[in-house]
């Protein structure tokens, strides 16, 4: 259901970008903006495992730091058939994980310090279940592709923007029509980009819960980790605010950053409460509640 869900939904942005680039008058335009948007975001997917990494300071934890933790992954890996993947620490005090790295055999799972302080080995072993799925469902692909589409949409407002101030035809720009399709392509058209994007990342989030879910074969673990995630989110808001860089907020299990109840429709993750909610539904169908 949610890789359905995601790819009616990058068939929509898909689509809104080819609308975006023929009001704009031809595929050149669209050429050249998905070009530019795609070699951003290769970059940012064949190095986004280092640029994370460093961001927070984190390190590898080697086996005879942590061979618990070591053995836990492995194990995770094994029930999701893929590679085990590196394990490093990020000292902040903001309880949270998340997993990087292009590919299952480039991949990589972060715990914070925050997070080995609050959780028990059940409920962490949930969390990391959720990181390795996402690694398995291969969502940083999923994420760059969206992110790649995403931006050519923005690019291809840009350049009207730009073409409209200094080489408009002002017989073409008069009019009601010619407004409307002004605000769509300056305002509407990114915005709207942009809440798909952030659909597609909340469908990613329901499908590593259940996908982790079952790698780790006990979704109440990952419902109780949830639980005190979100708790610790709330309470430590101030400290996120200062550990938590806003552009990697969206790689992490729960999201650290609050914010109001508009910026809820452009989150990349769906509510705690719901993803809750749906884990227990999980537990009671598997007869563990």
């Amino acid at each position: 259901m949610h890789t359905i869900k995601t790819v009616l939904l990058l068939g929509v942005l898909t689509g809104l970008f080819l609308v975006v680039g023929k009001i704009l008058g031809g595929q050149t335009g669209m050429v050249i903006a998905f070009i530019f948007a795609m070699a951003m975001n290769f970059f940012a997917y064949w190095f986004s495992d280092k640029l994370a990494l460093k961001m927070y300071g984190a390190r590898e934890i080697s086996y005879e730091e942590a061979p618990w933790l070591h053995d836990m992954v492995a194990e995770l890996a094994k029930n999701a058939g893929i590679p085990k993947p590196k394990v490093y620490l990020a000292p902040i005090d903001i309880p949270n994980a998340f997993a990087t790295g292009r590919d299952p055999k480039h991949a990589v799972v972060a715990v914070t310090s925050g997070i080995l302080n609050i959780l028990s080995p059940e409920e962490l072993r949930g969390v990391l279940a959720h990181e390795i799925a996402h690694i398995k469902n291969r969502d940083i692909l999923i994420s760059s592709i969206a992110a790649t589409i995403g931006g050519a949409i923005s690019m291809l407002a840009e350049m009207a923007f730009w073409s409209n101030l200094f080489g408009g035809n002002d017989e073409e720009d008069n009019g009601i029509g010619g407004l409307i399709g002004l605000l769509f392509l300056f305002i509407l058209a990114p915005i709207t980009a942009m809440l798909i994007q952030m659909a597609i990342s909340r469908s990613r989030e329901y499908a590593a819960d259940a996908t982790g879910a079952q790698i780790c074969r006990c979704p109440l673990s990952l419902a109780k980790a949830l639980e005190k995630l979100e708790m610790a989110a709330q309470q430590l808001a101030p400290v996120a605010q200062r550990e938590v860089n806003p552009g990697t907020a969206h790689m992490m299990i729960v999201n650290p950053l609050r914010g109001s109840a508009i910026a809820a429709l452009f989150s990349t993750h769906p509510p705690t409460e719901e993803r809750i909610r749906r884990l227990y539904e999980m537990a009671r169908k598997m007869g563990q509640v």
